[in-house]
């Protein structure tokens, strides 16, 4: 997400300077509260649905007029492996669940919230998607900025700016979020000592985990330094779907006061993960392997040494 909001807004060369800013920023914002957070995020909401607005009335406004090129061939792989890409666009939702510390009556709270915030995005997406594909046709996906393309394609040169700036917010909402709900989960793993710690303390003004936030946002800007965006993004959507896939296994566990819904749904979901993963792109797949063995093997041996060490309770 960070690199996506500089691709909208630098030129050649200022992109990774500006991306590592934006990380910055929102891990700064991140760190005085909650609620700050909330209120940006507020913000960057409603400036980003007012330029899908005029990206789907400039798409009608075109429509009469647009001669949109055929859609390349597809394959039963390359939908598997788009879907699995573009799963990481429905990761922010499940970040709501990471904030349960700080909401109000969470177990009412958070499902309603996911719930809502699912259904909202998938409309977007498809009202989005359908638009610029009805529009550009199969050459949408040789535009760095394809619904600036939508735009242009309507005649409507000067929305163009609000366009961009619409793309821009877009991404930094998501990469709030997202650097928000992954200081918590560093939080929680502290807690569990599968991090360190020193990450586990809440600051007691703004009641938030700052030096989670902080841990979290270094690890952003050293992704950034390495990774080009389709690389992030494979990666990215390898572990969603990973994390996923423990999720539908901890579900299918639950005692029946606490399931909300049938096993069969947690089943097909871990199998849905498992595949979409699998069908990634390979050197995507080979970067998270490595990287979850690695955690494993570090777990294994913390575990080990709690064992043998006087005193540690056993787990």
């Amino acid at each position: 997400m960070a690199m996506t909001v500089a691709a909208y807004v630098a030129p050649a060369g200022w992109q990774k300077p500006l991306a590592i800013l934006a990380v910055v920023v929102l891990t700064a914002i991140t760190s005085v509260g909650v609620t700050r957070t909330a209120r940006v995020t507020q913000v960057l909401v409603a400036v980003t649905l007012l330029g899908l607005v005029v990206v789907l009335t400039a798409a009608g406004a075109a429509l009469p007029q647009a001669a949109p090129s055929p859609l390349p061939p597809g394959s039963p792989y390359g939908i598997l492996q788009a879907a699995g890409l573009l799963f990481f666009a429905f990761a922010g939702y499940a970040r709501i669940a990471t904030m349960g510390e700080e909401v109000r009556d969470p177990s009412r709270t958070i499902p309603r919230a996911i719930g809502i915030a699912l259904v909202a995005a998938l409309a977007v997406y498809v009202l989005v998607g359908g638009a610029v594909l009805l529009t550009l046709g199969g050459t949408a996906g040789s535009f760095s900025a394809p619904l600036a393309e939508v735009v242009a394609a309507a005649g409507w040169a000067d929305a163009a700016p609000v366009v961009r700036i619409a793309a821009v917010t877009a991404a930094t909402g998501a990469l709030l979020a997202l650097l928000s709900g992954i200081g918590r989960t560093c939080l929680a793993m502290a807690r569990e000592r599968d991090l360190p710690r020193s990450l586990a303390t809440v600051d007691p003004r703004h009641r938030v985990p700052r030096r989670a936030q902080l841990a979290a946002g270094t690890v952003v800007v050293a992704v950034v330094l390495v990774a080009d965006l389709r690389g992030a993004i494979g990666f990215s959507s390898f572990g969603v779907l990973l994390y996923y896939f423990v999720a539908n296994a901890s579900a299918l566990r639950q005692g029946r006061a606490a399931r909300r819904y049938p096993k069969v749904l947690q089943v097909l979901g871990a199998l849905g993960c498992i595949l979409l993963a699998a069908s990634l792109p390979l050197p995507a797949v080979l970067i998270g392997a490595a990287v979850v063995i690695a955690g494993v093997v570090i777990r294994a041996i913390r575990l080990r040494r709690d064992r043998h060490r006087p005193g540690t309770p056993t787990e």
